[in-house]
């Protein structure tokens, strides 16, 4: 049913949640999974140059040595956690918007399910500040399992 599962991390305990679904997924249908980092090149446009917005999104992070470290962590959790399942996990990193980046890779990688976590924020943060997730479920034609959680 599933051969290749794909969970976006940002590396956050929200993101770590769908890593955990993600894995066992992938464990009990034996199948590939791809941890995917997106580096929201959109929140940069603001503060950086455009010549170093450009230079992100093709993988050249030249003197942002910290975005690459924090990409590299996030993914390597995934695979971390995936050799502790005996699981085979892909790392990759790409820059863009978020939930676009998401849905490419996913049709790039002709992937069978994405999981991902979401925050489960409601009301006006939900309005003002979107969701990864929410977009991403209208952005694919894959199909999306959300890993909600809630503050304890």
């Amino acid at each position: 049913m599933y051969d290749t599962i794909l969970i976006p991390t940002d590396g956050s305990d929200v993101a770590e949640h769908a890593i955990e679904h993600g894995l066992d997924i992938a464990s009990r249908y034996e199948a590939d999974v791809h941890a995917l980092y997106v580096v929201d090149t959109t929140a940069m446009d603001i503060s950086l140059g455009t010549e170093q917005v450009e230079r992100i999104r093709r993988g050249k992070f030249g003197e942002m040595p910290e975005v690459r470290e924090r990409a590299e962590r996030a993914t390597g959790t995934v695979a971390e956690m995936g050799r502790e399942r005996d699981v085979a996990v892909t790392e990759a990193v790409v820059a863009g918007q978020p939930h676009r980046q998401i849905a490419s890779y996913a049709a790039d990688h002709d992937v069978d399910l994405i999981v991902m976590g979401s925050a489960g924020r409601g009301g006006i943060k939900r309005a003002l500040l979107g969701s990864v997730a929410e977009r991403t479920l209208r952005t694919t034609h894959r199909p999306v399992l959300v890993v909600d959680v809630h503050d304890e």
